[in-house]
């Protein structure tokens, strides 16, 4: 096994996936339940203060309050990074890897579970606009996130069972300056520079 320690200190701010309603998946599901009523009666009766709060999403707390990321999150990014960088076909250290998300998923471990977030700025709120077509036309919803200032750290080890995949590490790293963290990625939020500590 081979310990890597990271500090990743945020270019651009980073939004929270954490959704504010605890019941939002089975509002969600309920949602698609079929009823007699049209969809633009549904919307029209919606509360608006209470769409705002199902659409926020913020960062989990530790005990004290702080802000943190779960080991999950930098897993996701390692495959997301990973996925993308494999369709170069360059011959880098993730076109290598055969079944990467297993590898990832069995072989790869960031540590702690809670990795807290450093920041000594206040955190605020990100409002946009989604957009998605669909088969009844374009449907626009209103988002809100907590954010948190560029500037801000983590640190956290990435323990690899196989030191052959160390390389790999870095290079998805190293694509955390063009592709974050978090939500809203394709706008910029989340990319991050990094650096080895001893």
């Amino acid at each position: 096994m081979e310990i890597l320690k990271v500090k990743l200190t945020f270019t651009e701010s980073i939004l929270g996936t954490l959704p504010g309603n605890e019941e939002i998946y089975r509002d969600f599901i309920a949602s698609k339940a079929p009823n007699e009523a049209t969809e633009e009666e549904e919307v029209e009766a919606m509360n608006l203060n209470e769409q705002i709060e199902k659409a926020m999403t913020g960062f989990p707390r530790t005990e004290d309050g702080k802000p943190f990321l779960y080991d999950y999150q930098i897993k996701g990014f390692f495959k997301d990074a990973c996925s993308m960088l494999a369709r170069l076909k360059n011959g880098n250290e993730s076109c290598k890897l055969k079944a990467y998300k297993k590898i990832i998923d069995g072989l790869i471990f960031p540590a702690p579970r809670e990795i807290p977030i450093n920041t000594d700025k206040p955190i605020g709120i990100c409002q946009r606009p989604l957009r998605a077509q669909t088969a009844q036309g374009e449907r626009i919803a209103l988002a809100m996130s907590e954010e948190i200032a560029a500037g801000a750290t983590i640190e956290f080890f990435v323990k690899c069972l196989d030191a052959a995949h160390i390389p790999a590490v870095r290079e998805w790293l190293d694509y955390g300056e063009l592709r974050g963290i978090g939500q809203w990625r394709n706008a910029s939020h989340g990319r991050f520079v990094w650096e080895e500590l001893k």
